[in-house]
């Protein structure tokens, strides 16, 4: 089991979501957490810390990219100069990779000083991150993690925000045997083909999965805090937040 979460937003972050994942973690034992992007609400050292501190107590092995959140929106110099600073502190590499039993995960960077919410990606990372899918070991679940969605549903609110070079990427990876992306950014819970939505005529499904704010109090209209799961067969689970029972609860 994989649980996907996003947009935590240290800062702002609800302690009733966090003690319910502790507990969704206590009984479930994912086999990894994947973390697209916005770790905190501003990118300050408090929220660094305390974000770093709640992953590293769950003790389950975690996988991160950093989100638009995690670069500096005020201090200018830091975002021009030094914009991952903090973010590499705590969290090191900006592009990681991960083995686990049954997923391999890459992380890509879509995070830059200049751009407030577009996501952005590059011909090298493209080609860096096809290199590692065909590399990679053929009983794992491929994965790719990043902040900012690769295709989003019409006329939605962020759907500038979405790489320009998203389909082209797709394309290649999905022929690499790409099995799907997670993602933020959105504050809701989406999940698309991208081989039927991009018209690919790949033989195979090429998922694009959208996370809610698992935990921040920066609610998208009334969606809750959510946060999806993805079992060893490819399963794709989402789970909402209830405000009764102060659980996250499977929606069915």
């Amino acid at each position: 089991m994989l649980l996907h979460l996003s947009d935590v937003h240290f800062g702002t972050e609800r302690p009733v979501c966090l003690e319910a994942i502790q507990r969704f973690c206590n009984r479930f034992k994912p086999e990894v957490i994947a973390i697209s992007g916005d770790l905190t609400q501003r990118a300050r050292l408090p929220q660094f810390i305390a974000c770093k501190m709640y992953f590293e107590q769950l003790g389950i092995p975690y996988f991160v990219v950093p989100g638009n959140h995690d670069i500096p929106l005020y201090h200018v110099w830091d975002r021009f100069f030094s914009p991952f600073a903090l973010y590499q502190l705590f969290f090191g590499s900006l592009e990681n990779t991960l083995i686990t039993e049954h997923f391999y995960l890459i992380g890509v960077n879509t995070i830059r000083r200049r751009s407030h919410t577009k996501g952005h990606l590059s011909l090298q990372q493209i080609h860096e991150v096809n290199e590692k899918l065909i590399h990679a070991p053929k009983d794992k679940l491929k994965i790719v993690v990043s902040h900012q969605p690769f295709y989003t549903a019409v006329k939605d609110r962020h759907e500038n925000d979405c790489p320009d070079l998203a389909k082209l990427a797709v394309q290649y990876w999905g022929e690499s045997g790409l099995f799907g992306l997670l993602h933020g950014h959105l504050h809701h819970v989406a999940v698309f083909d991208l081989n039927q939505e991009y018209q690919l005529h790949l033989d195979h499904p090429v998922f694009e999965i959208h996370a809610g704010t698992a935990t921040s109090s920066r609610l998208y209209r009334d969606t809750p805090n959510s946060f999806n799961v993805l079992l060893n067969d490819g399963t794709i689970q989402h789970y909402l937040f209830d405000e009764s029972s102060k659980d996250f609860v499977l929606k069915v």
